[in-house]
């Protein structure tokens, strides 16, 4: 499945926020990008684990990027935590986006579950994006806010509902379009709640897909 066309991601830096399958979403358009004869850089200004079978790049400087490039098209760049996860690189963005056909950022973090509302400081968005897909994951229908967002006071009350109130595609909706932070939605695992994902998709005026990064499929 090639996500970056499904999804319509551009040349340059593609922005990717939510919950449910961001790193996936990296991964598996990187892959097909690569496959395609593209160069492409994986990265964060959030804070995420490096993939372990892909090179990556924690020195600064453009030298060791340049040397890394030259051995593979897919790979990943950051800088190094005591935690040994990524952060932001050191090497500015419009160098990166002059560097790399994409360079695919994640730029929020969701504490592992499928939904979420953002503090006034996030997301982390690059001011070179040029698109911003929010991964919605359809493993939060059905369940209470206070379990599957991550930040459910905020996405409760961007939804005027309660803490306590199950997640329906109309909440989800309500709460994407309340922040209005991207240019497209993924609503990733719909083969967990299949009906409910192609209805937040109905929901939305923006582009939006329901599909599983998992089964490769679209719903």
């Amino acid at each position: 499945m090639d996500w970056a066309q499904v999804l319509g991601m551009r040349p340059g830096v593609t922005a990717v926020i939510g919950g449910g399958g961001k790193t996936t979403l990296l991964r598996t358009a990187g892959e097909t990008l690569a496959a395609a004869g593209l160069n492409v850089l994986l990265c964060a200004t959030a804070k995420i684990y490096p993939f372990s079978d892909l090179p990556c790049v924690t020195e600064p400087g453009e030298e060791p990027l340049l040397a890394a490039r030259a051995q593979g098209r897919l790979l990943c760049v950051g800088t190094l935590l005591d935690n040994g996860k990524l952060t932001a690189p050191a090497v500015p963005m419009a160098r990166l986006k002059a560097l790399f056909d994409y360079v695919l950022v994640e730029a929020d973090g969701s504490a592992l579950l499928p939904l979420k509302a953002h503090a006034p400081h996030e997301p982390v968005i690059p001011p070179e994006a040029e698109g911003i897909i929010c991964v919605v994951g359809a493993s939060g229908f059905g369940k209470l806010i206070r379990e599957a967002a991550h930040r459910p006071e905020r996405y409760a009350a961007l939804a005027g509902v309660g803490e306590d109130d199950l997640v329906t595609p109309r909440i989800a909706a309500a709460v994407l379009r309340a922040e209005g932070l991207h240019t497209g939605v993924l609503v990733n695992q719909a083969e967990m709640a299949a009906e409910e994902a192609r209805e937040l998709v109905r929901l939305l005026d923006c582009p939006a897909v329901a599909g599983s990064l998992k089964l490769e499929k679209i719903f």
